[in-house]
């Protein structure tokens, strides 16, 4: 039987931000915690709820700056040190020690930053198509075919790239949405897009913010970015057991960003889906429930 989930729950943590969440099944049973990226929301992971709810507690929260989280003015609040934060407060005040980091892109990226700040608090990570930090800021600075991939990146740090995607609709998000997937995407359409629609008509400028505090962004005259990082390997190793899944047609986030990873993650194991695009939880969200389901038993 599908879990059934509840959302309009909120957690008012102790840093003073207050983040929405919606759960599935027993407070109590072991906790996985679902972290989605941009331009989502907690609904991301709808299908990993249902699935997991039925035997853990499984949590996900809209991150700061999104949806029906708090939204702070200040772009600094977004650096991934806060949004660390955040999770580790949420854990608590759900009542555990230890859990399963379970992410997607940005959430993907804090969770990284997570698992090499805080390794204590996981007893697992799985990350989909988010890139480990010091991989990914090496192909920034160094790769051509990255810089070009990621040059959006650049356009969403700009001023006023909030009002360019909310025009038309959010014709620039939609198209985020399925360009970069197997356009038309299936997924995205009836009840699913009015639900990502009324998230975004909430607000954009949280989202966007996490691109212009992070300093992983392809270098430019006035912004170097990675360039000006001199950064030690070593301090963003991942000692969590992790598993990687990744889908191959990404289009901004290439495979190429797996080269080396073992290298930094002392206990790794790589899932690849060739035909997945960056939106791989949603066109395969069986496949993704199995995999996360193997590792969780292994």
């Amino acid at each position: 039987m599908p879990a059934t989930i509840e959302s309009g729950q909120y957690a008012a943590l102790s840093n003073g931000t207050r983040l929405h969440y919606a759960s599935a099944g027993e407070k109590g049973k072991p906790l996985l915690l679902f972290v989605h990226g941009f331009p989502e929301f907690w609904y991301e992971w709808e299908a990993q709820l249902t699935e997991f709810g039925a035997d853990h507690f499984a949590v996900a929260p809209d991150l700061r700056g999104f949806n029906l989280s708090d939204m702070p003015a200040d772009v600094g609040a977004y650096k991934a040190k806060h949004i660390v934060d955040d999770l580790r407060l949420l854990a608590a005040h759900l009542g555990y020690e230890k859990f399963v980091l379970i992410a997607h892109d940005w959430g993907g990226a804090v969770a990284w930053n997570f698992a090499i700040a805080l390794p204590q608090l996981l007893h697992k990570l799985v990350i989909v198509n988010a890139p480990h930090p010091w991989l990914f800021m090496k192909a920034l600075a160094e790769d051509p075919a990255q810089k070009a991939a990621s040059e959006y990146m650049n356009w969403l740090r700009a001023e006023g790239s909030e009002a360019a995607l909310a025009k038309d609709e959010f014709r620039k998000l939609e198209d985020l949405l399925t360009g970069m997937g197997r356009s038309p995407a299936p997924w995205f359409a009836g009840e699913v897009r009015k639900r990502y629609h009324a998230c975004w008509s909430r607000g954009l400028t949280g989202g966007v913010n996490y691109y212009r505090a992070s300093p992983l962004h392809p270098p430019t005259d006035g912004h170097p970015g990675p360039l000006r990082l001199q950064l030690n390997p070593e301090d963003f190793r991942v000692r969590v057991p992790t598993r990687v899944i990744w889908g191959e047609s990404d289009i901004a986030l290439p495979k190429t960003l797996l080269d080396g990873l073992e290298d930094v993650v002392d206990d790794l194991r790589v899932e690849r889906i060739p035909e997945g695009s960056h939106w791989v939880i949603h066109e395969q969200p069986d496949r993704i429930n199995r995999l996360i389901r193997g590792f969780l038993s292994d």
